[in-house]
């Protein structure tokens, strides 16, 4: 049987498919663009965007910022719209910048990798606080947004695949997802598919490649988005319900680029066990059918035994994820998109 999956390096063959993708239709205009050169396109505008943001930077201006926790309470002066909660770390201890999840910059959740823009108070959480739920809910959400780094890098070009969505973390259905057209009616992924999955998931705790923000113009984003039907719906939508009514948040890992209201964990090195546990067939009534990659992750901070985990992953792949089916926006009603 022929391989549907891309092979990458000297990696193993990444999956075998079932004769099923003889009856996929796979007829695209000839001048549409691959997987490949959609990921560079975005990655390249990503770029430029962040560029153009950067240089309206006139001169640098000093912030005040009050450091409180471990491993002591202090005051850091910082430059304005430039330094981030992970250059704070950087002068305060080596720990703060390995095992930080996310901040909180006077009191609400903040990228580690964000520019700080105004004086403020200053903490970092991690995955052993006293209360990880604001680090496990960042976690969750970050392993989404890795599903669909993964699902558009597993496919061979042929294949053509658009990111929908993922919904709102929600630590107690026991996975996080992310809803994809692969075009590829009957796709049963074997047990061998998937641990190629998981495979191309779990190289990235190894790369330490971090989680960068930009809020852009929605005509920005649509630049961006303009070859994912899906996310050219979203935008207005997402764009309407922000605090100036025209911005569009967008993260870049890699060369992976996509929408999520954030925030994101600092680095894929946060990353301990990690799985695609199962792929699940979505009806959208209004989008059509759908892929619904299901997955499960651990912190590297919190080391289990191959065993336990194992059982952890079948019993996630057997539970309903109860992730609300994704639908087109509406002016009345607000859609689960990459999000909150």
């Amino acid at each position: 049987m022929r391989s549907l999956f891309r092979q990458v390096s000297a990696d193993p063959l990444r999956g075998f498919m079932s004769p099923a993708w003889r009856s996929v239709d796979n007829q695209r205009a000839k001048s549409s663009l691959t997987n490949d050169e959609i990921t560079k396109k975005r990655s390249d505008l990503f770029g430029k965007e962040k560029a153009r943001q950067m240089s309206l930077i006139n001169r640098v201006e000093k912030i005040e910022v009050k450091h409180v926790g471990p491993p002591e309470d202090c005051t850091l002066l910082m430059n304005k719209g430039l330094s981030t909660p992970f250059n704070c770390a950087m002068h305060i201890q080596e720990l703060l910048m390995s095992r930080s999840v996310v901040a909180l910059v006077n009191g609400q959740p903040w990228d580690m990798h964000r520019p700080i823009e105004e004086d403020c108070e200053l903490r970092f959480l991690h995955f052993k606080d006293e209360d990880p739920s604001l680090s496990n809910e960042t976690f969750w959400r970050s392993g989404s947004f890795l599903l669909g780094y993964v699902a558009e890098r597993a496919f061979k070009d042929e294949h053509r695949v658009d990111l929908c969505s993922f919904p709102a973390p929600n630590v107690t259905s026991g996975s996080f997802v992310y809803d994809v057209d692969v075009k590829i009616p009957g796709w049963k992924p074997s047990q061998a598919e998937l641990n190629c999955l998981s495979r191309l998931l779990s190289k990235l705790q190894y790369e330490d490649e971090a989680f960068n923000r930009l809020d852009m113009d929605a005509s920005v984003a649509l630049q961006i988005f303009e070859d994912n039907r899906f996310k050219c719906e979203q935008i207005p939508q997402i764009a309407a319900q922000s605090s100036s009514g025209s911005k569009v948040t967008v993260y870049k890992m890699k060369d992976h680029v996509d929408i999520s209201h954030g925030p994101l964990m600092s680095s894929t090195q946060l990353i301990g066990r990690v799985s695609v546990m199962a792929v699940h067939d979505v009806e959208s009534s209004d989008l059509g059918p759908l892929k619904r990659l299901q997955g499960l992750a651990l912190p590297k901070q919190l080391p289990i035994h191959f065993w336990a985990y194992d059982l952890l992953c079948r019993r996630a792949a057997l539970l309903n994820t109860k992730a609300p089916i994704p639908h087109r926006p509406t002016n009345t009603a607000r859609l689960a998109i990459a999000e909150s």
